[in-house]
């Protein structure tokens, strides 16, 4: 839940800062936030902070986090916020699939159609051959797949690597991709806009850290689902600083998607399903 109202205000502040600012500034800025957060944690325990037996799944979640952040960031900037949001939230039924094919959790019949109600609630919002289809609503969902795989990565990692050890691979390896076009695309930025860069850097560290807690616990399947309070922050912000009110495909669409989401927890709670992992897990 912190995690979720984190991410929300996370991309308020991106938005606000792609009105003038290139998508692999915000990037780049963003991650370069993150690694000074985590310089004394790395300059206490190098060189173990890096010390991982995972190293390709590290490397893969730094390249699908970098497609989500800059296929996400793009969308949120270029959709209304809500829409985008709520677009996202295909992330959960991404990762329902992925933990099934990948961590071997089980989905039975119940969860499998949340599943494929959730998204036909996200084609009722991309309005695929109408005028309102964008290329930023594809986008929008390329984002959502990959931070669906990203979050099953981190439940995999999450066993062997400390939270820490996560969060330094994919800040800095990010951020180290993201220099060179960050460079070449450099806008100087306001006062104002240096304020946002900097809090979306802090306030991303800090969700970032709440969310990898949270999958180092519990199932990645369910606790994504828990994910769709993000909705109510991303349109209260979207109202109060960008008079969005979202339409009706999108109160239609999202509806479908909150209803699927919260269908699999209470299936998931009636059932007494295991929330809780033994952290001490290894592979």
């Amino acid at each position: 839940m912190v995690a979720a109202f984190g991410f929300a205000l996370m991309v308020a502040m991106i938005k606000l800062a792609g009105e003038r600012l290139p998508v692999s500034q915000i990037l780049f800025i963003r991650q370069l936030g993150m690694t000074m957060i985590l310089v004394p944690v790395l300059v206490k325990s190098f060189p173990g902070v890096l010390k991982t037996t995972k190293l390709p799944l590290q490397f893969a979640r730094i390249l699908l986090a970098l497609v989500a952040m800059l296929c996400g960031f793009t969308a949120i900037i270029n959709m209304p916020l809500a829409d985008a949001t709520a677009i996202a939230f295909a992330k959960s039924f991404f990762v329902t699939i992925f933990a099934v094919l990948i961590l071997k959790e089980t989905a039975g019949l119940y969860r499998w159609s949340a599943v494929v109600v959730g998204f036909l609630g996200v084609l009722v919002m991309l309005r695929p051959g109408t005028e309102g289809f964008s290329i930023y609503g594809l986008m929008a969902v390329t984002g959502a797949a990959s931070a669906g795989l990203v979050m099953v990565i981190i439940r995999l990692l999450s066993r062997s690597d400390s939270p820490n050890t996560i969060l330094a691979y994919q800040a800095i390896g990010v951020g180290l991709i993201m220099a060179i076009p960050a460079w070449l695309q450099w806008v100087p930025p306001t006062a104002f806009e240096w304020g946002l860069l900097i809090a979306i850097g802090i306030v991303s560290f800090f969700a970032q850290k709440a969310n990898i807690y949270a999958f180092s616990y519990g199932e990645a399947s369910l606790l994504a689902s828990l994910d769709y309070v993000r909705l109510i922050y991303a349109t209260l912000f979207g109202w109060l600083l960008f008079s969005e009110l979202p339409g009706l495909s999108t109160w239609i669409g999202a509806g479908i998607i909150v209803v699927a989401s919260i269908y699999m927890v209470q299936y998931e709670s009636r059932r007494k399903h295991r929330l809780v992992s033994d952290p001490t897990e290894r592979l």
